[in-house]
């Protein structure tokens, strides 16, 4: 597969990393968060290219001070985005455009230590969803709340959603969110409900793997795939199964984040704490069961030898230190590392 790389030292480990969407062109501003940092940041970039220049390097266009680990980025759309922190933090950020050259980030909504254990003591804010303005957040103390991109106030808690900590949090539909945690169990919950039970729990058999983060199918949301600390790659059937339909042992380490190309729903791309980033596609034999028309079933619902239908390519060489997250964009794919660097994978082949 033909592509390019390109490479930024940052001097400061990236925990999330996030394409401002642009509809018509490719991207080139792009978010980050940092971590481990006495004092952490939220820096917002442009990959400007240069026709004279093979390489392309990203320019810092601002940088604002940040309150803890930022454990999560989300767009709401091309000029907000919201943030969660290490200390129980979620914040609404707005992309302002200038005058002059460059453009700035303006703080809009902080929803302060929303996220706290019982005993007064700060919980991560672990992960976060939007779904148009509507935002939903998961933490460490088991919590769930539902915020809205326009109000301040916090409009649901469900105080004791678990009994331990909370990991993922994704959104199925408008009115119902899927999480995932400690144990390695999934719920879903219906926002409708008044009570603060879920509505289905499905577990994976056997060894007890924690959910590090998932992802929907982009056409068929009951089609969840989920990454673990174990390396392996899960694929769940809301529908029907209470167990997950396929485990496929992939990287080395744990896996950091999963994305489907939303054009392209054969495509998946990973990375994990073992500096590893792939590509995963559809054999061409195997293309065929991804359309809808034919009636037969997508290809990550196959329940025994999914990986025969699936080819698995890297896309740069394995780094000694974790990839903590990736982002893409048609055939742009960023992501941040723990060797405090930034890298642009140019022209991936779809």
């Amino acid at each position: 597969m033909s592509h390019s790389l390109h490479g930024t030292f940052v001097s400061e480990k990236i925990n999330k990393i996030r394409w401002r969407s642009d509809e018509f062109n490719n991207c080139h501003y792009f978010v980050t968060g940092s971590v481990d940092n006495i004092q952490n940041n939220i820096k917002l970039w442009d990959f400007c290219e240069n026709i004279e220049d093979d390489d392309i390097y990203p320019f810092l266009v601002f940088n604002e001070p940040f309150c803890g680990d930022v454990t999560e980025i989300q767009f709401l759309n091309p000029d907000y985005f919201v943030t969660s922190s290490s200390s129980g933090s979620v914040h609404l950020k707005k992309i302002v455009p200038s005058l002059s050259q460059s453009i700035s980030l303006k703080s809009e909504i902080c929803w302060k230590g929303i996220h706290v254990f019982k005993n007064g003591d700060e919980s991560s804010c672990t992960s976060l969803a939007t779904y148009e303005n509507d935002i939903v957040t998961v933490g460490e103390d088991g919590r769930i709340n539902l915020l809205n991109a326009k109000s301040s106030k916090v409009f649901r808690t469900i105080e004791d959603a678990d009994s331990c900590s909370l990991h993922c949090v994704t959104f199925l539909k408008h009115n119902e969110i899927l999480t995932s945690n400690l144990r390695g169990q999934l719920k879903i919950w219906d926002l409708r409900n008044a009570d603060n039970n879920p509505n289905n729990t499905f577990m994976i058999n056997g060894e007890q793997a924690t959910p590090t983060c998932l992802t929907f199918h982009p056409t068929q949301r009951h089609i969840v795939l989920t990454g673990d600390d174990l390396g392996s790659l899960t694929t769940w059937d809301l529908r029907h199964h209470t167990y997950p339909l396929n485990v496929l042992n992939a990287h080395e380490g744990a896996i950091t984040e999963i994305k489907f190309n939303p054009e392209f729903s054969d495509q998946l791309f990973t990375c994990s704490t073992a500096g590893e980033i792939w590509h995963w596609t559809t054999k061409a034999a195997a293309i065929p069961s991804l359309l809808p028309d034919n009636g037969e079933p997508n290809v990550w619902l196959t329940p025994d030898n999914v990986r025969n239908k699936l080819e698995v390519y890297t896309l740069m060489p394995t780094l000694g230190k974790p990839i903590n997250s990736l982002d893409l964009h048609r055939n742009r794919v960023i992501c941040g590392c723990d060797n405090e660097a930034i890298y642009l994978i140019n022209g991936v082949n779809l």
